[in-house]
């Protein structure tokens, strides 16, 4: 069973950052960590991302909310505060942003596989792939699986960066469920 972790809110001085790393470095089965913080800064969520961390939430989260994100981390997705979510899509999604090189392991992908990694990236659950993609859920969940594995990726956090940092999606990628209904 993996077990959220809470990292020290201590991001600004790199002590909860330092934490999150050598909680993740070299375990065989790492758990989740979970920063909550007061700092809504772009570059301590990337900074957290980067050191492995699952969850990047603002201490102003209602205990609902709070709840609610220790189940999707435990489950193993991944989750942000909704303002940084915007402010990542607003980024990365601006027409003027550089385009990146494919990543050379985007050809591996299957074109349902590259499907979901753009619904991914879209921020839908695995129950909104399966209504979008008319598949169950068991299958959109091994689809997501592969993905993640085929990058080393941790979790959906890590694939969403990876597809808009390699141009799989942007301000204006088209939705696949509807292009393939479009006659």
């Amino acid at each position: 069973m993996v077990s959220p972790i809470f990292a020290p809110a201590a991001v600004s001085s790199g002590v909860g950052l330092e934490a999150t790393r050598r909680i993740l470095d070299g375990t065989a089965e790492a758990p989740r960590v979970l920063i909550l913080t007061t700092f809504d800064l772009d570059q301590y969520v990337y900074a957290a991302l980067s050191a492995g961390a699952s969850g990047f939430l603002l201490k102003d989260v209602s205990p609902e909310h709070l709840v609610a994100a220790v189940r999707l981390v435990r489950s193993g997705d991944a989750l942000l505060a909704p303002t940084i979510t915007r402010r990542l899509v607003e980024r990365f999604a601006r027409p003027e942003a550089p385009a990146v090189a494919a990543h050379r392991g985007l050809a591996a992908l299957t074109p349902r596989e590259h499907e979901v990694l753009v619904l991914i990236a879209r921020g839908l659950t695995n129950a909104e792939f399966a209504t979008e993609l008319h598949l169950a859920e068991a299958t959109v969940k091994t689809h997501v699986a592969r993905i993640l594995g085929k990058f080393g990726l941790r979790d959906r956090v890590q694939a969403v960066i990876l597809a808009y940092e390699t141009g799989v999606v942007g301000p204006s990628t088209p939705d696949p469920a509807r292009q393939a209904a479009a006659p």
